[in-house]
């Protein structure tokens, strides 16, 4: 299993800190981290189709599910969209959402990172988010000695 660098799961706390923000504020009901996805969802769809958007969702949440077993009980829905949070074995304690929220959008990220470039990557959160403050250095290449549990 390879884990998220830790500057790419840091940046992905504060992405889901920013939107569960947000999300109070407008009384979203979804987690953050399906917020977190369902708003990158459309820009992705734009640059890799549905089913590239499907397939790269479905690859992180496999990611994820090896670091966090809760999300075992999600699967990634036809349109691309996140499923099964409202089943018996995904009703976890607000600190195991919390960890796994941070995995799977971290995943995410990370995947986007390797497949389009970190550079892109941030260019899209922030056309998402753009009043989220960041910088290159955010969500850049982690330590190359760094632990990849």
């Amino acid at each position: 299993m390879k884990r998220a660098s830790s500057r790419t799961r840091d940046f992905a706390e504060r992405l889901i800190a920013y939107e569960t923000t947000l999300a109070k504020s407008s009384d979203a009901t979804s987690p953050s981290a399906f917020l977190v996805c369902e708003k990158l969802r459309p820009l992705l769809a734009t640059l890799l189709g549905n089913a590239g958007f499907s397939a790269l969702l479905s690859r992180a949440l496999a990611l994820a599910g090896s670091e966090v077993a809760w999300l075992g009980a999600l699967r990634v829905g036809p349109g691309g969209s996140l499923e099964g949070f409202a089943e018996p074995q995904a009703h976890v304690s607000p600190n195991e959402a919390v960890t796994g929220a941070v995995a799977l959008v971290a995943q995410l990220l990370g995947l986007l990172g390797t497949f389009i470039g970190e550079d892109l990557t941030l260019r899209f959160v922030r056309e998402v988010w753009p009043k989220l403050a960041t910088d290159n250095s955010e969500f850049a290449k982690g330590n190359k000695n760094e632990d990849q549990k």
